[in-house]
């Protein structure tokens, strides 16, 4: 099984987060997103990925070395004009070879079935099959008894279901999207739900599943990790934590983390090598790497 992690976008919602970083590479629970979900291909037999980049793409080049440090191989599409979710996918026809593709959101955690996906979209006999869910405020997708879509609206909808953000393609519809330019492939499927070409469905449940697309939901997912973990708190690998630091609630601390004296962490997410100096208070806040915080920070994204 071939797979793509759509990779490219700026990221807008998580801002300030995405200012200097890529989305992709923004740490839940002190591993980026797109290390969970390369991780999460490789469990369904996943052995090679393309990713799109666009924003910062030096850093995604970077970090994923041509999939290195995973014991696959993982080929980087840069974008110099960003392409779009449809362009995107486009842009990877070399990748492609002559069975079916998955594609998915680098911004969601899940734990859906992909083999079961797979395996109904092949027996399925349509040009593609996206997985859904009933996710409010997301339910876009309205289907018919036959779980074909009949159509994507623009808004949140009754009697409708969300999108997972995992879908899986026949290489022939990628002659439906452009050649060139920007182009989104959630367009595309409305062109071919028009013209009457089956798109299929796969209604699952009892999942988890978790977007990271704004601040509270980043926050929200890794609180979630922490307890599923069973651990309130997450200490990364060389941090330096005397025993007068305090933590409460929930924490997650980055790698190489020098936390002075009397340091309280109440509800907070720190990346890795951040310094924060005697007697200060961080509380539900956020701080990025590489920061020394030598004053409180309560509710604050430093």
């Amino acid at each position: 099984m071939k797979a793509m992690i759509l990779a490219a976008g700026p990221g807008k919602r998580l801002r300030p987060l995405t200012e200097k970083k890529p989305k992709a590479l923004i740490p839940v629970a002190n591993s980026p997103i797109i290390a969970r979900n390369i991780d999460y291909l490789k469990m369904f037999g996943v052995e090679n990925i393309a990713v799109n980049a666009h924003y910062h793409y030096q850093q995604i080049l970077d970090y994923l070395d041509g999939g290195k440090p995973f014991g696959i191989e993982i080929d980087v599409k840069v974008e110099p004009e960003i392409l779009g979710t449809g362009g995107g996918i486009r842009n990877c026809l070399n990748f492609m070879d002559h069975g079916p593709f998955l594609v998915i959101n680098s911004d969601i955690l899940t734990n859906i079935d992909l083999t079961l996906a797979y395996d109904y979209h092949k027996e399925s006999g349509s040009i593609a099959t996206l997985v859904v869910h009933c996710h409010e405020p997301f339910n876009q997708i309205a289907i018919d008894k036959k779980c074909q879509v009949v159509d994507i609206g623009p808004k949140n909808g009754p009697n409708r279901l969300a999108f997972t953000g995992i879908h899986i393609m026949e290489p022939e519809i990628l002659e439906y999207i452009p050649e060139h330019g920007y182009s989104d492939i959630i367009d595309c499927y409305r062109r071919l739900i028009h013209s009457r070409e089956s798109i299929n469905t796969l209604i699952s449940e009892n999942h988890y599943w978790h977007d990271i697309g704004t601040l509270e939901s980043y926050i929200s997912a890794n609180k979630e990790i922490l307890s599923m973990s069973n651990r309130p708190f997450l200490i990364g690998s060389d941090s330096h934590i005397p025993p007068s630091v305090r933590f409460e609630d929930w924490a997650v601390i980055g790698e190489r983390a020098y936390l002075e004296d009397s340091v309280k962490i109440v509800r907070s997410i720190l990346w890795d090598d951040v310094t924060v100096k005697s007697n200060k208070r961080i509380v539900d806040s956020i701080v990025t790497s590489c920061k020394i915080v030598d004053t409180d920070l309560i509710n604050k994204i430093y």
